[in-house]
């Protein structure tokens, strides 16, 4: 008789794009999320958490392949019943289609406008690469029913505060602004109605801040060879037609008014191009008014944003310090932040129109750059050790935990096999504890403690003489009823 298989044992790794968050990155976040979350209230926005999973068929358009609804996003099919079909469901893709669902299916509940803020995980089935994961965190907040581009400025104005408030200096980052119905404008000048065509201009026009005014025009038209030397085949625009995108893309101005007037003589003749200039002035008097100015928040043409329902004003957040690459090159870090006004989305559910302009903010990129400025990533303090002397002392050691807690101290009693000491300093630092609260039984018959500094016994360790090493001693003796106030001491000092 042949002997069973044994079931192999799973591997013990994330799934490909995945990442696991450990301590440290989850508190930064928090505070990050907390910082953002604050001002969004501040502005009058309130909180909303919806549902991780919704319907393929709530999500719709935003898939990137609609006939294949498990492409792009991850979808499943529950079990139907009878003659249905089960129904397909997705992880959410974003957090905008979402609002749009909630929207739509509780309006006659909620204010108008309603202005929502909303944080969390979503989910793409993409393919992954440096940098880029199938689960990140946006932090999103939109006014839907709101149909004056007030609403618009507004976003923007919030945008620059969020990313100051988190650490981003002013100086560091830019607001960029444009409007869709400008860029509509120029397609009409085109001469163009094909959609894929049009679509194809928006990519290439999307491509300005790589290759410039010249390389768009070569992509415009027969095509360009890249830095590789490859052939990138053009779109075929004559050059009547290239033109109006060319004068679109080189419209910006010494300041606000100068690019307003270029993209008016660019789109002359288009009534939806010349509706699109007029927002758009009309949103950089609005900042103007609340002190938003140039060094903080720009009209520039060059903004398009890829997704096909923005309808209106448009916008990005882009970082503008540079990091060191993989390679070693200086570069800026880039966008941290989009949005724009999307007009249709709730229309899918309701057959209504209904405005609606939001931002996403993309949290993982922004810690990142808060990394690259060393803002953020150093190691957080880890708990007071209360050390274990005496198996059958524990209660006095919970004891003293539970004092050092309600005065608003993180701190632990050791809970692992006490036999060895050193492990249990060990211990302390591989958690980057501050303190150790060391009782033994001759401390406990004289009523005292024994309150280790780690943070300055390691400095000492590291350079001090036996004759700095007896002047400036790294553990302190105090009466029992003094642990808490001895500690906070210390934790002031180490600050």
């Amino acid at each position: 008789m042949a002997k069973p298989k044994k079931t192999p044992r799973p591997k013990a790794e994330t799934p490909k794009g995945f990442r696991d968050y450990f301590g440290a990155d989850v508190v930064e976040r928090a505070r990050m999320l907390e910082a953002i979350a604050q001002v969004y209230h501040r502005y009058g926005f309130d909180a909303l958490d919806s549902s991780a999973v919704e319907t393929v068929e709530a999500l719709g358009k935003f898939l990137p392949d609609v006939d294949r609804p498990n492409e792009g996003v991850f979808a499943w099919q529950e079990e139907g019943g009878g003659d249905k079909a089960g129904d397909w469901l997705a992880l959410r893709y974003d957090l905008t289609a979402p609002l749009a669902r909630v929207y739509a299916q509780h309006r006659n509940d909620l204010p108008t406008p309603y202005r929502r803020y909303a944080m969390g995980p979503v989910w793409r089935n993409e393919k992954p690469g440096p940098g880029r994961f199938r689960q990140f965190y946006q932090c999103d907040a939109d006014t839907v029913g709101a149909a004056s581009v007030a609403a618009d400025a507004e976003i923007c104005a919030m945008l620059s505060d969020c990313l100051e408030t988190v650490g981003i200096a002013r100086g560091d980052y830019v607001v960029r602004v444009n409007n869709r119905k400008v860029l509509n404008g120029v397609l009409e000048a085109t001469g163009l109605t094909d959609g894929a065509e049009r679509d194809a201009v928006l990519r290439t026009i999307d491509k300005f801040d790589k290759v410039g005014a010249a390389g768009v025009a070569e992509l415009l038209g027969k095509g360009r060879l890249d830095a590789s030397g490859a052939y990138i085949d053009g779109i075929g625009l004559s050059e009547e037609q290239a033109g109006p995108v060319l004068a679109f893309l080189t419209s910006k101005g010494a300041d606000a008014r100068e690019t307003l007037a270029n993209l008016r003589a660019a789109v002359a003749g288009s009534a939806a191009g010349l509706e699109g200039v007029a927002e758009l002035e009309e949103i950089a008097e609005l900042l103007a008014a609340q002190g938003y100015g140039p060094d903080r928040i720009i009209i520039d043409p060059s903004v398009v944003r890829g997704l096909g329902y923005y309808t209106g004003p448009v916008f990005e957040a882009e970082l503008t310090f540079d990091i060191l690459d993989e390679k070693g090159r200086k570069r800026q870090f880039g966008s941290v932040a989009g949005g724009g006004r999307y007009d249709d989305l709730v229309k899918r559910f309701t057959g209504q129109a209904v405005p609606a302009t939001g931002v996403s903010i993309g949290v993982d990129r922004l810690l990142a750059a808060l990394r690259a400025q060393g803002q953020a990533g150093a190691p957080s303090a880890g708990p007071v050790v209360v050390t274990v002397m005496d198996r059958g002392r524990m209660a006095a050691y919970q004891s003293m935990v539970g004092e050092l807690r309600s005065a608003g101290i993180r701190a632990e009693v050791y809970l692992g096999n006490p036999k060895a000491f050193g492990n249990q300093l060990k211990y302390a630092d591989k958690r980057g504890s501050p303190i150790a609260v060391i009782e033994g039984e001759d401390e406990a018959a004289r009523g005292v403690v024994q309150v280790k500094d780690l943070i300055l016994g390691a400095q000492i360790a590291q350079s001090a003489t036996l004759e700095e090493w007896k002047e400036r001693p790294s553990q302190f003796e105090v009466p029992r009823d003094q642990l808490v106030a001895k500690v906070l001491e210390i934790l002031e000092s180490q600050r």
